[in-house]
């Protein structure tokens, strides 16, 4: 369940016009949190993204679907209490490391190659135009 605070974070956000993943963004922050505390942990960074992502959808930010997953029913899936137990003990046996600064720069450097060049010049364009309205 994701804290109160990181649902209204997430909500003005999207209330503000930012992209979805920027909303989504709250939730990742609120899991790298919650496994440098110990609550749980994760094998790597692209896990602790996709749970935080996960709980974002639940909480329903419109983000897009897994890839090559279809579309889940609008309605709330609860896990029962055994399951949920048990989800929560497995991730307790993982390691920490998958939110330390480095797994985290690792994850984005390779998620930054797979771009396309003319999608970091979009972004790098975008992210410019964003300083201009500022000054």
């Amino acid at each position: 369940m994701p804290e109160k605070r990181t649902v209204q974070r997430a909500r003005r956000d999207l209330r503000q016009g930012k992209s979805p993943s920027t909303a989504a963004g709250e939730f990742v922050k609120e899991e790298m949190e919650h496994i440098r505390e110990g609550k749980h942990g994760a094998q790597s960074a692209k896990q602790a993204i996709a749970i935080g992502l996960s709980k974002a959808r639940r909480a329903g930010v419109p983000l897009p679907n897994k890839r090559g997953k279809p579309a889940a029913s609008k309605r709330p899936h609860r896990a029962s209490p055994r399951r949920a137990r048990a989800t929560l003990k497995a991730l307790k046996r993982q390691p920490r490391r998958a939110a330390s600064h480095r797994a985290l720069s690792r994850q984005a450097h390779r998620s930054a190659q797979r771009r396309g060049r003319a999608d970091r010049s979009r972004a790098a364009r975008r992210a410019a135009r964003t300083r201009q309205r500022r000054a």
